[in-house]
This record gives structure tokens, sequence and C-alpha cells, in this order.
């Protein structure tokens, strides 16, 4: 009886478990779901999009003539100067009244919905629009006088990976911002800023006009990146919104369009992918290099850098010396050299000079300053006791004399043992004489000294007889025990 009824028990705990196992699954689902909603609610944007006056829109923003030209014609001039004055917000102001960004959105419209006759128009006003404004940036380069490479202006010759990603996204927010009802003017204007169609166009005549061709290619391929992704984005956006298809329009020919433009896209990418590539491997070779010439150059006082020549290209750094620089010291930083790995390719050149430059002695001069006033400062602390041990010192000498029992001597008759010393040395000029204390440390005695002072000059031999002489006739005198001469 006992296991017949544990048995019904264990078959109604399994029940509930498997009850439990269900409705947490259905919790889950039902939790996915509500997100799946929220975040389709959140990102769905076709409930709130405008075909008929998107398309209109941008059909109306195509056409080039008449005030468009001059708009265009004006802001290259602005950001011609803006970009040889270095500006960023005349830059910035020229992009603002560009109106380059309409055929571009024409073509990807017009791919977008098999429009040929819109994609005709918009290449055309698109390339009118490329010469006019390479043009009036060449013609005032040419004419302007000052032709200052400036940052700005370099900054557009080399584009990489993220100008990809910058015209893309910005592409998409631009044309989403298109498609909404009642559009969004400040997107309109951010991506005509971060796109920044008008400042490469402005370097390509800037390259041209200085003759320096790799400029003009550079800032041109930055100049198709930006149009091909903007068109690109504008593009997907309308296909995703599925704007309607012209009749003529057939599902063969609107393939081969998705191709063609698949193709055109991925095949401007690969040289951005290696120009990207390229300035990865600059940026982390100029990393460790300055991290070099701080942990090595910098951080050790006993050089004196006086100049450092950095090739990427050429895959050298020249580190020139004010002072000697020893086998030692260039072998050892050469081995912290190979330390860094994005270097391990280049070449590191040493030299030194024998002579300091003005500028590497004041910098030396600068430290030993800092360093006596900082030994200056730990060394007031030592004043009081030195005062101190002064004092005690003095006070010692006192007890000294009084334990000594020093008796001061009688005055010696100066005058008759200088003369007699004139008449016996008739070389002496002077005659000096006193009484110190003198200490083997171990006692302290009183000695009698002399210092005589001879008219004329003679060998160490010679004088040391006179002296000697001298010595004797006046210990004689005196009957000292113990006679100096100084």
């Amino acid at each position: 009886m006992a296991e017949n009824t544990q048995e019904p028990n264990d078959q109604i705990q399994d029940k509930k478990v498997e009850e439990h196992k269900e409705a947490v699954k259905k919790d889950a689902k039902g939790l996915f779901k509500s997100a799946a909603s929220f975040l389709k609610g959140l990102l769905d944007f076709r409930h709130d999009t405008d075909r008929d006056s998107t398309i209109e829109l941008i059909k109306a923003d195509i056409p080039f003539k008449g005030a468009t030209a001059w708009i265009l014609i004006c802001s290259i001039f602005i950001a011609s100067i803006g970009l040889n004055a270095n500006s960023i917000p005349v830059v910035i102001g020229a992009m603002l009244i560009s109106p380059l960004m309409g055929p571009i959105l024409g073509m990807g419209m017009s791919i977008a919905v098999n429009d040929i006759d819109t994609l005709k128009k918009s290449l055309i006003n698109f390339g009118v629009m490329v010469v006019l404004s390479v043009f009036t940036a060449w013609l005032f380069f040419f004419l302007f006088p000052l032709k200052v490479e400036s940052s700005e202006l370099l900054a557009r010759t080399k584009p990489d990976i993220r100008d990809v990603l910058i015209a893309f996204f910005g592409g998409l927010a631009l044309i989403i911002a298109r498609t909404k009802k009642g559009t969004i003017a400040s997107v309109i204007f951010g991506v005509a800023i971060a796109t920044a169609l008008m400042p490469p166009l402005c370097t390509v005549g800037f390259g041209l006009a200085i003759g320096k061709y790799e400029y003009a290619l550079g800032a041109m391929y930055l100049f198709t990146i930006n149009t091909i992704f903007i068109a690109l984005a504008t593009f997907i956006v309308l296909k995703l919104l599925k704007f309607p298809m012209l009749r003529y329009a057939n599902s063969a020919k609107r393939k081969r369009t998705a191709r063609i433009a698949s193709f055109v896209a991925l095949l401007v990418m690969v040289p951005a992918f290696y120009t990207f590539w390229i300035t990865l491997n600059e940026s982390q070779a100029l990393g460790d290099y300055e991290r070099f010439m701080v942990q090595n150059i910098e951080s050790n006082e006993s050089l004196y850098l006086r100049k450092d020549i950095y090739s990427y290209d050429n895959k050298t750094l020249k580190l020139f010396f004010d002072g000697e620089i020893s086998e030692a010291t260039i072998s050892a930083l050469q081995n912290e050299f190979l330390r860094y790995p994005e270097l391990s390719d280049f070449t590191l050149s040493i030299r030194g000079n024998k002579a300091r430059g003005i500028e590497q002695i004041s910098k030396a001069n600068d430290r030993y300053i800092v360093e006596l006033n900082r030994l200056e400062t730990e060394n007031e602390a030592l004043l009081d006791k030195v005062e101190d041990l002064k004092i005690r010192l003095a006070l010692m000498e006192t007890q000294l004399t009084e334990a000594q029992k020093i008796v001061p001597v009688d005055i010696l008759p100066y005058n008759n043992i200088a003369k007699d010393a004139k008449i016996r040395f008739p070389d002496l000029s002077e005659l000096g004489y006193g009484e110190v204390l003198q200490s083997n440390f171990r006692k302290v005695d009183t000695v009698k000294v002399i210092f005589p002072q001879w008219k004329f000059q003679v060998s160490d031999s010679l004088n040391d007889v006179r002296n000697k002489d001298l010595r004797q006739w006046i210990t004689g005198e005196l009957k000292a025990d113990t006679l100096l001469v100084k």
C-alpha cells in the first residue's frame, strides 16, 4: 500500500514540474513578442513616409541652372577660402549652402524606382556641377597668391573606410529625413556637414592649381566615395520602403540594376579598405614612436636631443644628440627600440656631436638649478644642528683651554730679535711670530710659530735651507723646545 501511494505522488509532482516549465516558456515567448513589438514600433518608420512628396522633392532639387549654379559657385569660393585659411567654421558654412546633394539623391532614387529619365537628368546635372565646382576651385587657387597646404586641405587627400561609413550612414539619415512627412531640415544640414561634399572638390582644384595631382586624385576619390554611398543608402531605403516602380520596369532589369549598384559600391570600397589599413598601421607605428621617445629619450636626463626625424614611408627614425653618445648608450637604445612591435621594420639611426647647443645647455642648467634648490631645501633642516654644533665646539674649546692650563708666555722682546734677524738674514723683509694650538687627537699642545717673508724667491731647496737656519737661530734665542716655520 505504501508503494502505491508513493507512485501517484511522484506523478503529481512530475506533472507540476511540467506545468511550471510550460508556464515559463509561455512567459518567455510573451516577453520576446513584447520586446519585438516594442522595437518594431520604435524603429519602423514606414507609416510616417510620404512617397509622392519625397519623389517630388528629390526631383525638384535635381535641376541645375540659374540661381542654383550661382549658389554653387559662391559656396565653392567660400569653401576654398575657408580651406586656404584653415577655418573650419567657414568651410561648414559653405557646406550648408551647397546644392550638390540634390543630383546624388536623384541618382539613388531613380535607380530604386527604375526611372531612367530621372537618372539621366541626375547624371547630367551632377557632372555639370562637379566640373563647375572643380573649375571654380582651380581658378581661385590658381589666382590667389597664398597657396598654403593647410591641414584642412590635406585631410581630404587620403580617404579610408571611415569615410565610407560616414557617407553611408549620412546618406541613410538624409533619405530617411527626406521620406518623413514634414522633412527634418536639421538632419539635412547635419548630413551636408558630415559627408562634406564641397571640401574634396575644392581640394581637387587646389591639387590641379599647384601641380600636385596626387592631391587631386585622393580628393576626387573621397568625393566619389561620398557620392556613391549616399546614392546607395538612398537606393536601399527606398527599396525597403517599397516605393512604387515605374510600369515599364521588369524584374530582370531591376535585378540587373541592383547588381550593378552593389558591384560599384564594393569596387569603391576596396581601395577605401586598403587606405584604412595603411592609416591604421601608420597610427600604430606613430604611437609606438611617441612612446619610445617619451620612455627612453625624454626621461633620460643624460641625453640632449637636438632633433629627431621620423619617416613612416622610409621606415626610419633618426636621432641627433648634442654631446658624444657612447657605444653602450647606442646599443641600449637599439635594444629598447626592438621592444616596440610596430617599429620592428624601422631603422634607428643615432648620431651625436661634441658641442652642446645653447638650448640644451640652458635645459641642463635649469635642471641643475632645480636640483640645487631641492638640496638647499633639504639642508635647511640641518642648519639649526650646525649652529648648535658651533656653540658646543666653542664651549669645548674653552673647557679644553682651562683643562690644559694654558699660561700666556712672556712677551717676546720682538724688537731686539727682529733687528738681529734683519742683520743676520739681509733677505728677510718681514718676520711674524705667534702661538697656536696643535692636536694629534690625543692631546693638545701649544706650539710657537714664526712667519718669515723673504724679499726674493728662490728654489725650494734653498728656501728650506734659509728657513732652517732662521728656525735654529730663533730657537736658541727663545730657548724653545719646538718652533715651527710657516
